[in-house]
């Protein structure tokens, strides 16, 4: 078959948050701040956080095991699996060869993918071309963070921001007109600054300073960031959107990345799209990073607001700088 022969769509979603829930009023526990101020500020009320026994994998595995059982697949149709993760449970092994062996997924690859809070759009991208080119069938995509280990809990700008979860989602081939229509990545290095975890390379190695710009820490310079993703939530809404031939009035329902309502609410205003059409639920979870927009698509497919034959938008934006978008016809 050749790589046109093969479209690619997602067969099943699944998630998972951590049982503990931080509210805003916990949160006036630790720092200088209040549940108005957050609220005002970001849209988030609450977030999830990880148990001290728990790891990114352990998350991920929950949220791949729904998301197979979704699918109606089982371990060992898995060929392949990708972990888009910023706070994996070490450096290696991979987060995805300690889910692969967990999960008993005994023919698959896997390996992680860094690219923040644009993770899980970006190795949605990866997994479409590997099912397109017929080299792959089943691909898991999964996206996991634990942010309540790299947040400065004395840092009311940061820690009030970033919550523990999980989601994924079973990439494969699709009928019909079904699946992805078009996808778009993005890089803009020269502002990599903007948003960083210092510690734990080989340019600050652990243990070396104690200083606090080199801590394991999210560093966060947020005006800057917040002007970043408003202005690409847009450019690669047109920028796909073009790809795929169609209007955004085509687009039944727009999954971004949650990171504030502010950026949702400005971005639904410049595309002039009412927010009904736009999953929102940073107030239940806070920023969770890769894991945000599967965990909003599971929540919006579980809520009954996705159908069969609907163009979805899948917005990405995060550290790198990275973006990223993908419309996909849902099966």
């Amino acid at each position: 078959m050749t790589s046109h022969a093969i479209q690619a769509g997602i067969l099943g979603v699944g998630s998972y948050t951590p049982e503990k829930v931080l509210a805003n009023k916990d949160i006036e526990k630790l720092v200088d701040t209040n549940d108005e101020w957050i609220t005002t500020r970001t849209g988030i009320k609450e977030r999830r956080i990880a148990g001290n026994d728990q790891v990114a994998s352990d998350l991920g595995i929950e949220a791949g095991l729904a998301a197979l059982k979704d699918a109606g697949i089982n371990a060992m149709d898995v060929d392949l699996i990708i972990v888009a993760t910023s706070t994996p449970d070490m450096h290696y092994p991979s987060t995805a060869c300690i889910i692969q062996d967990k999960l008993g997924c005994k023919k698959a690859g896997a390996f992680d993918l860094a690219a923040a809070c644009t993770g899980f759009v970006y190795a949605a991208v990866v997994a479409e071309q590997f099912i397109k080119a017929g080299t792959y069938k089943n691909v898991l995509v999964i996206g996991t963070e634990v942010y309540s280990r790299v947040v400065d809990w004395e840092d009311r700008s940061t820690c009030i921001l970033f919550g523990d979860g999980a989601g994924a989602a079973v990439f494969g081939p699709v009928a019909g007109d079904k699946g992805f229509k078009a996808t778009t990545l993005g890089s803009e290095g020269s502002g990599g600054d903007m948003l960083t975890l210092p510690c734990s390379g080989s340019r600050i190695p652990f243990g070396e300073t104690e200083s606090v710009n080199a801590r394991a820490v999210v560093q966060m310079q947020g005006r800057e960031v917040y002007k970043f993703a408003v202005r690409v939530m847009e450019e690669g809404t047109e920028e796909v959107l073009e790809k795929a031939g169609l209007a955004k009035d085509d687009i039944d329902l727009v999954v971004p990345h949650q990171a504030n309502i502010r950026i949702i609410e400005h971005y639904a205003k410049k595309m002039k799209l009412p927010m009904e059409k736009i999953v929102a639920n940073v107030d239940k979870y806070g920023n969770t990073s890769a894991a945000s927009v599967p965990l909003a698509l599971d929540e919006a497919y579980k809520q009954g607001r996705i159908k069969s034959g609907d163009n979805l938008l899948l917005l990405g934006f995060g550290a790198g700088l990275t973006w990223g978008a993908a419309v996909i016809k849902w099966a």
